[in-house]
């Protein structure tokens, strides 16, 4: 690796940063890099014509027990309902029209093509002039397949998703013999949000077609995307500050967080802390504070409330300009409880399921039809009348009359996960979701939203969730024991994701216990 390349008589790319500048001559430059590679292949390493980014992949897919001769095309892992499902799902779908503007055009005046990915390199759009589609058929670099370095070596995609970074892989750079005739660049994108990698914008063409400058295309299309996500990002911030933000002002004996599902402090008491990340929280876990301190995560609509300690339940909220927030928590097995500007207040059964019925009617509800929706037939609207009662003991002129309905600004979990539904961020509505709703109550309303809920939420991971949404998914009560999803996310992680062989022990497990 330390001989003049010069001295060798070859043609060499000078490159800076990602981008590889082709000497003049890029067919003998071709050939060098198919001489190179045969060597690398052939037992005597990489020459000097090798570029460090792709020698380090060429050993990455050694590892992975990959050779040139390995695979004549990427593998097929997704059919046409899956890729169909995870396109409406993804966070590139809201995008696609700039990424098309700035891609697919220029692809198709030049006979490339535009490919966009997954973060683990499945293809969900595959764009560009009729013959370069049908070039890419031949490959798999169409809609359904995996460009992963796991799966086909090195390439564009899966080499940007690997390095984090914009990558052009030219002709005999790619591993894989059959991709000698070809060059693509990639760019990944990275989700503001979550801090993960969520895809990759490519561009492919056939060799030395696709010139190395490319790559700064992808790149900056990229980099627009990342920053139209930003400012939606932002807006969204706004949003939850200005609704959760009143439980963090109440009076309190220690700090306290409002987090996003993705672990973004958005509020915080000492306010240093606002902007840090923490790791993503979940449901009734601890979460490790900036000062070191342990918090469990209380879900709160669609925040997370982090606080090292319960403040006192004797401490009456601080007062508000604003309307009183009230916030349900009732998901999961443990005792529903409400949060009033901060203060936490115990909740029973019945008082949960009338505020959870509420709170889906917003304009309210007449005695009949809440005692229909509590007691089914055996109900009346006296039984009723005395709940709201002692109903009013604990909330005051919050509870009104004629009909029944809250006089507050009311949200609750369950509410927030159906809002995550329905905006298509569906891994966020799996991290939200702690359980099922009330799942103790035998009131009829209250069983049907349950059951709606459960149905919607793994109808929704299993189309359009993903890796990361099936994963949290799995990690509650409702998916720890779904087969299902737990076969469909086996088949989605990388062989050396760690996460792998956690799912395939469970599906094990299972499998036995069946």
């Amino acid at each position: 690796m330390t001989q003049d390349p010069a001295a060798a008589g070859r043609p060499v790319p000078l490159h800076t940063g990602t981008e590889p500048h082709l000497s003049p001559e890029p067919r003998d430059l071709m050939g060098a890099l198919a001489e190179e590679h045969a060597a690398e292949f052939g037992g005597d390493g990489a020459g000097p014509s090798v570029r460090p980014a792709i020698a380090e992949s060429w050993r990455r897919s050694r590892d992975f027990g990959l050779l040139p001769e390995t695979r004549t095309a990427a593998p097929l892992v997704l059919d046409r309902d899956t890729v169909t499902g995870l396109r409406a799902g993804h966070p590139l779908a809201a995008d696609l029209p700039l990424v098309r503007a700035l891609l697919r055009d220029a692809a198709e005046a030049s006979g490339h093509l535009m490919v966009v990915t997954d973060a683990m390199g499945h293809a969900l759009w595959a764009e560009g002039s009729p013959q370069a589609l049908r070039d890419a058929t031949g490959i798999g670099l169409i809609e359904g397949f995996c460009w992963a370095e796991t799966a086909i070596g090195t390439n564009g995609i899966g080499t940007a998703l690997a390095t984090g970074r914009p990558e052009y892989v030219y002709a005999a750079e790619h591993l894989t013999s059959v991709l000698h005739r070809w060059s693509c660049a990639g760019a990944p994108v990275t989700d503001p949000d979550s801090g993960q990698v969520v895809g990759c914008l490519d561009l492919s063409g056939t060799a030395p077609r696709l010139h190395p400058a490319a790559v700064r295309l992808v790149e900056a299309a990229a980099r627009l995307v990342e920053t139209r996500m930003q400012v939606r990002v932002q807006r969204s911030d706004e949003r939850l500050r200005e609704r959760y933000g009143r439980h963090l002002r109440a009076p309190r004996g220690g700090p306290g967080l409002l987090v996003t599902t993705t672990g973004r402090v958005l509020l915080g008491e000492p306010d240093r802390w606002r902007g840090h990340r923490l790791a993503p929280p979940v449901p009734g876990r601890t979460v490790v504070l900036p000062d070191g301190r342990e918090a469990v995560a209380e879900p709160l609509g669609e925040v997370f409330l982090l606080r090292p300690a319960e403040p006192d339940a004797a401490e009456p909220a601080a007062p508000h300009a604003q309307r009183p927030l009230l916030s349900l928590c009732l998901l999961g097995d443990g005792q529903p409880y409400a949060r009033l500007n901060g203060r936490r207040l115990p909740l029973s059964l019945r008082h949960a399921e009338i505020l959870a019925l509420l709170a889906l009617h917003p304009r309210g509800l007449s005695g009949d039809r809440l005692s229909w929706y509590l007691y089914g037939d055996e109900g009346s609207p006296v039984t009723v009348r005395a709940e709201i009662h002692r109903l009013r003991a604990q909330l005051g002129a919050l509870v009104g009359a004629k009909p029944y309905r809250l006089e507050c600004d009311v949200d609750a979990d369950f509410l927030g996960v159906r809002r995550r539904l329905d905006d298509g961020d569906v891994a966020g509505a799996a991290r939200l979701c702690a359980g099922q709703l009330l799942p103790r109550s035998d009131a009829p309303a209250v069983r049907a939203e349950r059951d709606e809920l459960q149905v919607r939420l793994r109808r929704q991971i299993l189309d359009a969730g993903g890796a990361d949404g099936l994963w949290a998914f799995a990690q509650t009560d409702m998916g720890q024991g779904d087969a299902e999803v737990l076969d469909r996310l086996r088949g989605m992680l990388a062989p050396d994701d760690p996460r792998r062989a956690m799912v395939a022990a469970r599906s094990a497990r299972l499998r036995e216990d069946g």
